[in-house]
């Protein structure tokens, strides 16, 4: 005999026999597949929750800009109106499913430099004053794998802030409505 099939000999009786590890490969896989799973269904809530948060800034772009020129995108609907409803989905748009709270997005248009004072509250809003945007909406982690959510929640806001081209008059008679003078709530409400 060889010193080739001596060493061949040496290295196939060392090995145990395949019949004392026919479970373990199945036992192992079963081990690391709610890992792999829940890795994988993570990384598709946050690319979905990536992109409600890029819309969200696209839509406080929009509406800064209509706000800005003082112009109603539809005549008939007041800017944040019509800005909400240019949300990419309808999950967006209207919250109360798993993974977006209810009322959904939320847009928010107020004037950070309030120069209008509440003594003269037709007083316009100059040429040049800041305008703002503040986009929200609460977002639920892996809602569709737990029914309503895990307890944890965020918040994805974006805003936009520009100048006013166009004086606004805050008699009401304008395109969009404003909130209080002082900076919105975090979440945006109450200000719309």
């Amino acid at each position: 005999m060889g010193w080739g099939a001596q060493r061949w000999r040496m290295f196939t009786s060392s090995r145990p026999s395949p019949k004392g590890e026919r479970g373990v490969a199945l036992i192992e896989f079963a081990l690391v597949l709610p890992m792999i799973l829940l890795l994988l269904l993570g990384m598709i809530d946050v690319g979905k929750a990536v992109n409600y948060w890029n819309d969200e800034t696209h839509l406080a772009n929009e509406a800064a800009r209509s706000a800005a020129v003082n112009k109603r995108i539809v005549p008939t609907e007041l800017i944040n109106q019509t800005v909400k409803n240019e949300a990419d989905s309808a999950e967006l748009r209207n919250g109360g499913t798993g993974s977006v709270s209810s009322p959904g997005v939320q847009i928010c248009i107020w004037f950070p430099n309030n120069t209008n004072s509440a003594d003269d509250p037709a007083r316009d809003h100059a040429i040049g004053d800041p305008v703002q945007v503040i986009v929200h909406a609460q977002y639920n982690w892996l809602a569709y794998l737990v029914g309503k959510g895990l307890p944890v929640h965020s918040d994805l806001s974006a805003s936009s802030t520009m100048r006013l081209e166009q004086t606004y008059r805050a008699n009401g008679s304008d395109a969009f409505t404003t909130g209080p003078a002082s900076a919105p709530k975090q979440d945006a409400s109450g200000t719309c």
